[in-house]
C-alpha cells in the first residue's frame, strides 16, 4: 500500500497522518505547540514526519513523500511562506528546512487550499471538476479547484475568499481593511451580533442570555447553534443572517469563476440547513442571470477537521500540479 504524509499546522497543535490512495487515513499523530512560536512549530512538524516515517514503513513505504498545510501566503512552488498571520513567519524557507531535517520530499501548501483539495478528490467535491469551498470558522477560508487544478493565482496567494470587500467602509477586519466578507459570513461574526443581543437585555435574548449566563462575553457560536436546534426565534434568525451574507458572497464568486459546486466547511456549516438554506435563496435571488444558467449547488463538507491533512498528503503524493 502506497501511503503519503500530510501534515496540517494550526495555532496550538499540529495534525499529521498517513493517507492512503483513496484517502484513507490510515494513521494519525499530533504535536501540541506553544501558540505562534515558530521555532516550537518547525520542531514539532519535524519530530511528526518522522514519526509518521516510521509508521508508513509498515505499509511498505521507505520514502513518503510529505505535504504540508498551513496558514498563510503560500508562494507558486509550494517553498516559501510569504506570510503567516498567526506564526512569525515572513519569506520562510519551510520546505527547505523540513527537507534537509528529514530528506523527504516536501511540498507547502495554504490550508483552505489544501483543504479545498482533500474534499475535491475526496469528500464533498469529488463528482465534479469546478469546486468551490468556503470554510466558515473564525474567519472565512477558501479553495477553488478549476478543472480539477487547484486555483492559487500568479503568485500563489489566490483564494483569499474572506477578504474580498463586501461592505464598502464596514466592519474593520484584522487583515486591516473594512468591509470584508468574513466580518459578515463568519463565526465571529455571528459571535459579534449574538453577544450585541445579549447585551440589549430584550426578550429576543433571553435563551441565549440563559446559556451564557448572562454573561455576553462567555456567548459562543455553539450556543447559538444550540438555541436555533431548539426552535429559538432570535438564534435562528442570526443564523439566518450568516447564510444571507453567504449565499450573497457566493453569488459574486459564481459571477466570475462559474462553480459546479460551493462546499461548506468549518464549526458554522455544523448549522447544516440552518445556514445552508438561507444560503441557497439569496444566492438565486443575486445570481446574475439567475433563471437562465446553470446555478451551482451547495452541500456540507463531508472531510471534518482531516480535510486539511488528507489535502496535504494528496496533493504530495499527486505532485502539486
Amino acid at each position: 500500500m502506497s501511503v503519503s504524509i500530510g501534515i496540517d499546522i494550526g495555532g496550538t497543535k499540529i495534525a499529521g497522518g498517513l493517507v492512503d490512495a483513496e484517502g484513507r487515513l490510515v494513521e494519525q499523530a499530533r504535536r501540541d505547540t506553544p501558540a505562534q512560536d515558530a521555532e516550537a512549530i518547525i520542531t514539532g512538524t519535524v519530530d511528526l514526519i518522522r514519526e509518521l516515517a516510521e509508521k508508513a514503513r509498515a505499509y511498505g513505504d521507505e520514502t513518503p513523500k510529505v505535504g504540508v498545510a498551513c496558514a498563510g501566503y503560500i508562494d507558486r512552488e509550494g517553498a516559501t511562506v510569504l506570510f503567516a498571520p498567526n506564526i512569525a513567519w515572513r519569506h520562510e524557507p519551510l520546505r527547505a528546512q523540513l527537507q534537509e531535517a528529514t530528506g523527504h520530499d516536501v511540498v507547502i501548501e495554504n490550508d483552505a487550499n489544501a483543504a479545498g483539495y482533500g474534499e475535491f478528490r475526496y469528500g464533498g467535491g469529488k463528482n465534479v471538476d469546478d469546486m468551490v469551498m468556503i470554510t466558515l470558522g473564525t474567519g472565512v477560508g477558501g479553495g477553488i479547484v478549476l478543472g480539477g487544478e487547484v486555483f492559487r493565482g500568479s503568485h500563489g496567494v489566490g483564494a483569499e475568499i474572506g477578504h474580498m470587500r463586501v461592505v464598502p467602509h464596514g466592519h474593520l477586519c484584522g487583515c486591516g481593511n473594512r468591509g470584508c466578507f468574513e466580518m459578515y459570513a463568519s463565526g465571529s461574526a455571528l459571535v459579534r451580533d449574538a453577544r450585541a443581543l445579549v447585551d440589549e437585555g430584550t426578550p429576543q435574548g433571553k435563551r441565549l442570555r440563559e446559556l451564557c449566563d448572562g454573561k455576553p462575553e462567555n456567548l459562543k457560536g455553539v450556543h447559538v447553534t444550540q438555541a436555533a436546534q431548539e426552535g429559538d426565534e432570535a438564534a435562528v434568525a442570526l443564523l439566518a443572517e450568516i447564510g444571507r451574507w453567504l449565499g450573497e458572497g457566493a453569488a459574486s464568486l459564481a459571477a466570475i469563476l462559474d462553480p459546479q459546486l460551493f462546499v461548506i466547511g468549518g464549526g458554522l456549516a455544523e448549522a447544516g440547513d440552518l445556514v445552508l438554506e438561507p444560503a441557497r435563496v439569496a444566492f438565486a435571488e443575486e445570481l446574475t442571470g439567475g433563471g437562465h444558467r446553470p446555478a451551482a449547488r451547495f452541500c456540507v463538507a463531508t472531510l471534518g477537521n482531516d480535510a486539511g491533512v488528507i489535502g496535504a498528503a494528496a496533493l504530495a503524493r499527486e505532485g502539486r500540479a
